[in-house]
Formats: structure tokens, C-alpha cells, sequence
């Protein structure tokens, strides 16, 4: 049975198409077709929750870099995909993108 962080911070189907139609069916990044909404902003293991205000749609390769590059690409692609979600939710909290107990 899943915690109720990981159901949390799960992507639902619902929030993936969302987050498909708003990005334009394309990596936010390069702008390849062939992505999926499925890159957190704020990483699970940071407790990202799965809502559509902290997901992005991002190709395979750019997916990578914001998780595993190094310093300067990760900071590159979090900048990036932050300054995308805050120009598509010009009121929205950042605090309200984390799991809170």
C-alpha cells in the first residue's frame, strides 16, 4: 500500500493530459514531440506533489539533465521550468507545490 506522500506525489492520468494540452504536446525545454508530462519541477524526493502547477512535459534527454546533470544544467533546466509554470500561474503559491503532513 502507498503512503499518502507517495499517492501525493504520484501523476495522475488526469493531470498528465492537462499538463499535455497546456505544453503543447512538446518537451518545454527543446520543444521535441517526443516528451511526456511527466518531469516534476520540485523533485518527488523533495516532496513535489503531482499537481499540474509543479509538472512539466519534457523529452527524455532534458528529463535527465534537470535530474541527473550536473549543478549548472539541473540549475539551468529548475530555472527554466520555473520561470515556464510562474508565467502560466501568475497567482499561484510555490509553497502549495510541496507535500505538507
Amino acid at each position: 500500500m502507498k503512503s499518502k506522500r507517495s499517492k501525493a506525489c504520484d501523476i495522475s492520468q488526469a493531470v498528465k493530459e492537462r499538463v499535455w494540452e497546456r505544453d503543447s504536446h512538446r518537451c518545454i525545454f527543446c520543444g521535441s514531440p517526443q516528451a511526456m508530462p511527466n518531469a516534476h519541477f520540485i523533485p518527488r524526493s523533495k516532496g513535489g506533489l503531482g499537481i499540474e502547477q509543479n509538472i512539466v512535459t519534457a523529452c527524455i534527454y532534458c528529463h535527465q539533465l534537470m535530474d541527473q546533470g550536473t549543478f549548472s544544467q539541473r540549475h539551468e533546466k529548475q530555472k527554466r521550468a520555473k520561470e515556464y509554470l510562474d508565467n502560466k500561474y501568475l497567482e499561484f503559491d510555490h509553497n502549495k507545490r510541496f507535500y505538507k503532513k
